[in-house]
C-alpha cells in the first residue's frame, strides 16, 4: 500500500499543506490503496519539504512528482481534456503554485494577529515554554524567504489588487461548469482548491481569508470539489 507523508490536520483542513491535500487528492483519484502518515519534520526527506510518498521502492517528493508515477501507473488526471485545455491547466496550475502560494504563507507567517494560532496548531508538539523562542526563528526565517521572493513589498491594497485578477480568472471558468476543466475535477482542480480552501481556512479575520468566504462562486466550487473527492 502507498503512504502518503503528509503534515497532520488543521483548520478543517485534511492537513495544513496545500500541496499535501493535492497529494491526497491525486492518491484518491488513482484508485490506488493508500493510507496517510503524519509527521511534523520533514528534515530527513529528500527534498526537506512534504508531501512525499512512499512506495515499496522508494520515497516519491514532491506533488509534481507523485502526480507523474500514479501517471506512468495508469492513472489520468485530465481525462478528455482538449490539448488546449491541458494548456490552460498547467497555466492555473502554476498561478496557484508559484504565485498563491505566497499570498497563503504571508496570510499565515506575517500576519501578527493570525500567526499565534498558526504558531499553536503548526508546533503544538514543541512545549508551550520553548515554542515561542523556536518558532520565532523559523518565522524570521520564512519572513525573509517572502522578502526575498517581493510579496511582502506590496501594500495590502496592491496585493489583493493582484489576486483579485486572478480570482475573476477562476470566475471566468467556473461560470462555463462545474468544474475549472468541465463536469468533473481534473489537475486544475487539485491544486486550485486546496489553495483556495487553505486561504479561505486561514484562521482570524484577513482580507484574503474575508475575500475567499464571502465569494459564493468559490465557496461552492470548493464544497464541490470535496465532496467529488473525498479524503480520509
Amino acid at each position: 500500500m502507498l503512504t502518503l507523508l503528509t503534515y497532520p490536520s488543521g483548520f478543517g483542513n485534511f492537513s495544513n499543506s496545500a500541496f499535501c491535500v493535492k497529494a491526497a487528492y491525486l492518491l484518491a483519484l488513482s484508485g490506488q490503496p493508500w493510507k496517510r502518515e503524519d509527521t511534523l519534520d520533514p528534515r530527513k526527506m529528500p527534498y526537506g519539504k512534504l508531501p512525499v510518498l512512499r512506495t515499496k521502492e522508494r520515497l516519491v517528493a514532491d506533488s509534481d512528482s507523485i502526480r507523474l508515477l500514479l501517471e506512468s501507473q495508469g492513472a489520468d488526471f485530465e481525462s478528455g481534456l482538449s490539448d488546449m485545455q491541458k494548456a490552460q491547466s498547467q497555466a492555473l496550475i502554476r498561478m496557484a503554485e508559484d504565485s498563491w502560494y505566497f499570498h497563503l504563507v504571508l496570510d499565515r507567517w506575517g500576519n501578527d494577529d493570525v500567526w499565534p494560532i498558526v504558531r499553536d496548531v503548526y508546533f503544538g508538539q514543541i512545549p508551550a515554554m520553548l515554542r515561542r523562542p523556536i518558532t520565532n526563528n523559523i518565522r524570521k526565517s520564512v519572513r525573509r524567504g517572502l522578502n526575498v521572493q517581493g510579496i511582502t513589498r506590496f501594500s495590502e491594497r496592491d496585493r489583493m489588487g493582484r489576486i483579485e485578477r486572478d480570482l475573476q480568472a477562476i470566475h471566468t471558468y467556473l461560470w462555463q461548469s462545474p468544474f475549472l476543466m468541465g463536469d468533473k475535477p481534473t489537475a486544475a482542480d487539485l491544486s486550485i482548491a486546496p489553495m483556495l480552501d487553505g486561504m479561505r481556512t486561514t484562521p482570524g479575520q484577513t482580507l484574503l481569508s474575508r475575500r475567499i468566504s464571502q465569494d459564493k462562486i468559490l465557496t461552492n466550487y470548493l464544497d464541490r470539489v470535496e465532496q467529488a473527492i473525498p479524503l480520509p
